[in-house]
């Protein structure tokens, strides 16, 4: 795990953590703005009704979360801003996408309060995390897996209430994607847990021999 306190990289099984820098303009994190930004476009494209381009912005988004990612590994560029940048684009497209979901009768609220309940698990590890000032943890892979699955079922969600000859795939599709990137998305509020766990152990560890 990398702190970002100088510490030597280490390695995991895809590989050495890259660095994690202090810059601010790179390209991952362009992404990452831009996709916060689509955020208002999005709840206007679905006030208006155009149901398919709401879909399709969420494709794109979808996108750029997968791209930005990448990016950041393959050449370097893993930044403490990126660190939160992205999960924050991830965590406020999901929220607005559920809510605005429910709203039109989309998705059944009850999805909502499931995914919502996960967060509300995270939330209420933070005066721990803060208390013992632990680094944020790094983003698991199955993290990434959950907000894919979950990205990639809404706009398959949306598609599948626009009449046409796909309607009835996009439903199966998206639906058997909200499932599967549900129970993902609690897979990693597990491994969060644990992580978070594990460091205060060490924390504690560190304290009684000082």
């Amino acid at each position: 795990m990398t702190t970002g306190t100088g510490e030597a990289p280490q390695t995991r099984r895809d590989g050495p953590v890259p660095p994690v820098s202090g810059r601010v303009l790179t390209l991952p994190n362009v992404l990452s703005i831009v996709r916060l930004i689509g955020v208002p476009v999005y709840l206007w494209l679905l006030v208006e009704g155009e149901l398919a381009w709401a879909g399709l912005l969420l494709v794109v988004s979808g996108f750029t979360d997968y791209l930005d990612g990448k990016i950041a590994r393959r050449y370097g560029l893993v930044t403490r801003l990126g660190q939160l940048l992205d999960p924050i684009a991830d965590r406020l497209y999901i929220a607005t996408t559920l809510l605005s979901l429910a709203w039109f009768d989309v998705i059944p609220w009850w999805l909502v309060v499931v995914l919502v309940a996960r967060d509300a698990l995270i939330l209420a590890m933070y005066p721990v995390v803060r208390a013992y000032r632990l680094p944020i943890p790094p983003v698991h892979f199955t993290g990434k897996a959950a907000t894919f699955n979950l990205l990639a079922a809404f706009p398959m969600l949306l598609f599948g209430h626009v009449e046409g000859w796909w309607q009835t795939a996009a439903l199966a599709t998206g639906w058997a994607l909200a499932w599967w990137g549900t129970v993902l998305y609690w897979v990693t509020g597990f491994v969060y847990l644990w992580q978070v766990r594990a460091m205060v152990g060490q924390r504690r560890a560190q304290r009684s021999r000082v």
